[in-house]
């Protein structure tokens, strides 16, 4: 009878995640696909499948070289970022210092600021240290970005730690230094791995500061690359659907492989 009551619930997730998924398996069909195949039926299966749409965006279309920047791109903004915001949210979250809140109230404000509003003088400042298209421009940006979210997210996986753990580290002879790394690292692991997820997908979706900072073609990340590449072959339908799955698919993987994260929380970490 308990399983019955679930069964509506149930069902109305289904109709929403087949809205989200749908789309997309939509588009990932049609990279399969000839135009000729698509003008018959979008939700008909290929004929044959047609991986030479995927070959064709990776190589002519120079995805390969997008792939790379972005990759470029990526890997220093999350590990740098996850870094400064482990040290961060660790001071907010389990020392007392002068200003405490007005500095958090200030990495607040760049979560709260969209990124529109400073693009312009970013652009300047950026131009003004001679770092426009370069990678730096891309990388410097996303890092203080993602360091204000990060902050904010990891002071409230610090500050839930039991200060009792804390204590009994100090007592035997840890330092703040090695109780960071040795016993609150391990507790708030769930949501380092989260905010690792977050700043991935971010820094590589992200369209705006590939758009304005830089207009070197082997500095264009996989998202700025795919929007240069519809305007060249708008009319070819499956290719511009390969390329929109090369871009997509990264932070699908990711997302799969650590969706279990999001929903662990600190105290199931502690428990353990």
């Amino acid at each position: 009878m308990f399983k019955m009551k679930r069964i509506p619930t149930y069902m109305l997730l289904m109709f929403f995640l087949l809205i989200a998924i749908i789309p997309f398996v939509i588009i990932v069909f049609t990279a399969f696909k000839t135009n000729r195949e698509i003008i018959r039926g979008v939700f008909d299966m290929p004929e044959v499948w047609q991986f030479t749409n995927f070959e064709e965006a990776w190589n002519q279309a120079h995805f390969n070289q997008y792939f790379r920047s972005s990759i470029i791109v990526v890997i220093p903004v999350m590990i740098t970022s996850t870094f400064l915001s482990l040290l961060t949210g660790c001071a907010f979250g389990r020392m007392n210092f002068p200003f405490k809140q007005a500095l958090f109230f200030i990495f607040l404000v760049g979560i709260m600021v969209p990124q529109e509003a400073y693009i312009i003088p970013l652009y300047y400042q950026m131009d003004k240290l001679g770092l426009l298209d370069t990678y730096w421009a891309l990388i410097l940006p996303q890092i203080g970005m993602s360091v204000c979210f990060g902050t904010f997210w990891m002071q409230g996986f610090f500050a839930a730690v039991p200060r009792d753990l804390v204590d009994a580290s100090k007592v035997d002879g840890c330092t703040m230094w090695g109780a960071l790394w040795r016993v609150m690292l391990p507790i708030v692991w769930p949501g380092v791995l989260t905010m690792l997820v977050l700043f991935f997908i971010w820094t590589w979706n992200d369209f705006l500061l590939a758009l304005v900072l830089v207009t070197k073609e082997e500095l264009r990340t996989l998202p700025l690359g795919l929007a240069f590449f519809q305007g060249r072959h708008s009319m070819d339908t499956p290719l511009l659907a390969a390329g929109a799955t090369l871009v997509s698919l990264p932070s699908i993987l990711i997302y799969v492989v650590f969706q279990r994260y999001f929903i662990r929380g600190v105290t199931g970490g502690a428990v353990k």
